[in-house]
């Protein structure tokens, strides 16, 4: 079962994975380098920011090729990760992900991983104002459990108790508030931060449905095959 659990994630993670850099690339990646130069550009009647000749920057991958190879290495991993995370959920659950659920299944990793947590610390841009790290990794975290929580309890239980429970648990990390920055002030254009919100959240979207249907189909398959062995 192992097996074919593994099999499953790496296939449907690959798939997925792929489209979602192809995505990232036309849809994404035009705004984060949109909002890099701009950060980088002179602001100050034409005067360029001091900098200090001896800051070491630290190391990114070159423009191109190589940032597009790194970042669709990065998206099938994360991918695998994810639709092992799914896979995980639905034994946990007792609920097999099937080509007939896989697109509701990937509907609720959108909306565990990506739409929840977006609801309070939407996508950012370089160079736009955010709280700090910490604070910011321990609501988008708390955000998850209790969406993931709330979404196994309806789930699993159709009682009115149940379900105003699930409810509860989905919408507390909202009632306490994700964490403010000390500012909002931001020379970023505000169409470059709303169309990248917009679009990275849909890009998700994409991943999601297409990791939950190929994750369906490959899980199905492999248990077919497991089962006439």
């Amino acid at each position: 079962m192992f097996r074919r659990i593994f099999f499953a994630a790496v296939l449907a993670g690959i798939a997925a994975g792929i489209i979602m850099s192809a995505v990232q690339h036309f849809r994404v990646t035009p705004y984060i380098l949109a909002a890099e130069a701009f950060e980088h550009a002179p602001h100050d009647h034409g005067a360029a920011p001091v900098q200090s000749m001896h800051a070491a920057e630290p190391w990114k991958p070159d423009e191109g090729l190589e940032r597009t190879a790194y970042t669709v290495l990065a998206n099938v991993i994360i991918s695998i990760a994810f639709a092992l995370a799914l896979l995980g959920a639905s034994l946990l659950l007792d609920l097999p992900i099937t080509p007939a659920n896989g697109a509701l299944w990937g509907l609720c990793g959108f909306l565990v991983f990506s739409l929840a947590p977006s609801a309070g610390l939407p996508p950012e841009l370089p160079g736009f104002p955010v709280a700090e790290l910490w604070t910011r990794q321990l609501w988008w975290w708390f955000t998850v459990a209790m969406t993931a929580a709330g979404l196994a309890i309806a789930a699993k239980h159709r009682a009115p108790g149940y379900l105003g429970l699930a409810i509860l648990l989905i919408g507390l990390p909202h009632l306490i508030g994700a964490p403010n920055p000390p500012t909002y002030e931001t020379s970023l254009p505000a169409h470059l931060a709303s169309g990248f919100v917009a679009n990275a959240i849909a890009s998700a979207a994409v991943f999601w449905l297409v990791l939950g249907l190929v994750l369906g189909f490959v899980n199905e398959r492999a248990f077919r095959r497991e089962v006439l062995q």
